[in-house]
């Protein structure tokens, strides 16, 4: 296994099987074929064009397309289609300067394809023998990924929140972090993928932030989601990321990205260097125009 293994399984997505979902002549999101077979039942809301599967256009308002995918969310969700519904709504649209083209539930974001966001921290300790990291193993009980190992602080964008406010709220949920020490943060850019998981496809965006935590600062979870926090040499971080699957997918490249930034990979030492920092930014297929 390579750190390029954790790059390729995150841009694991083949375009050609799925159908684009089309919200005002814009390309917002992917279909896979039983969710072009299912929505088609909904003939007053999405239409076949030629160009893919097509929200009705007389929904104008982001209030009523809101309203409108709502209701498909509760009937998908209470089919056993997507998981429970969380309550907490996510924005649909391509680039994070977009206007929200109406919010949608994040348990069905995916059964969309949308482009979801994220902010994912982590936490470092400077000791005499170098870096280490917190690193978090995910709750058995979480109804995604459990027992994986986790960034120090990680979760999705809701609608309504700024990525800083959003930030600190995780920090103290996830790791129970005091927001003046959360508010240290320093964002260090942004990673994207195109993941295909149960044919459902994953165009994500996460906003990266490193956080220097003082040596004797414990994390602790608040929120249920972490079974417990080690503090990892660099070393042993890197040999998980890059010889096991124990990381969550897109944890890894978060790491990865650190990795690269601080020097711990270097391009004369690491012969995918190139393709790994080309590989944590995907372009091209997220613009969401209409071939």
């Amino acid at each position: 296994m390579s750190y390029i293994d954790r790059i390729r399984a995150c841009n694991n997505a083949d375009l050609t099987r799925q159908t684009p979902f089309l919200v005002a002549g814009e390309r917002l999101g992917w279909l896979a074929p039983d969710a072009v077979e299912s929505l088609s039942a909904h003939s007053g809301l999405f239409t076949q064009t030629a160009h893919g599967v097509a929200l009705s256009e007389s929904l104008t308002a982001p209030d009523a397309r809101t309203q409108a995918i709502a209701e498909v969310a509760a009937e998908l969700a209470g089919k056993g289609v997507t998981r429970t519904l969380t309550g907490e709504l996510f924005a649909a649209r391509n680039r994070w300067s977009d206007t929200p083209r109406f919010l949608i539930d994040r348990a069905a974001a995916s059964y969309f394809g949308l482009r979801c966001y994220g902010v994912h921290l982590n936490g470092f300790v400077r000791k005499p023998d170098g870096l280490h990291f917190w690193i978090g193993t995910r709750a058995v009980a979480k109804p995604t990924y459990p027992g994986q190992l986790d960034n120090t602080v990680a979760g999705g964008q809701p609608y309504g929140l700024t990525l800083d406010e959003n930030m600190i709220k995780e920090c103290a949920e996830e790791a129970g972090i005091p927001e003046d020490m959360a508010r240290t943060a320093q964002p260090v850019g942004c990673i994207t993928y195109f993941r295909e998981e149960n044919s459902r496809i994953k165009p994500d965006c996460m906003f990266c932030y490193d956080l220097e935590l003082p040596d004797g600062f414990d994390p602790v979870n608040t929120d249920g989601e972490i079974d417990r926090f080690d503090l990892m040499p660099a070393a042993e971080v890197m040999r998980l990321v890059r010889d096991t699957a124990e990381f969550k997918f897109n944890c890894s490249l978060a790491l990865i990205d650190f990795f690269i930034r601080h020097g711990l990979l270097r391009p004369d030492t690491e012969p995918d260097y190139a393709a790994l920092a080309d590989g944590l930014r995907r372009h091209g297929a997220d613009d969401g125009a209409i071939a």
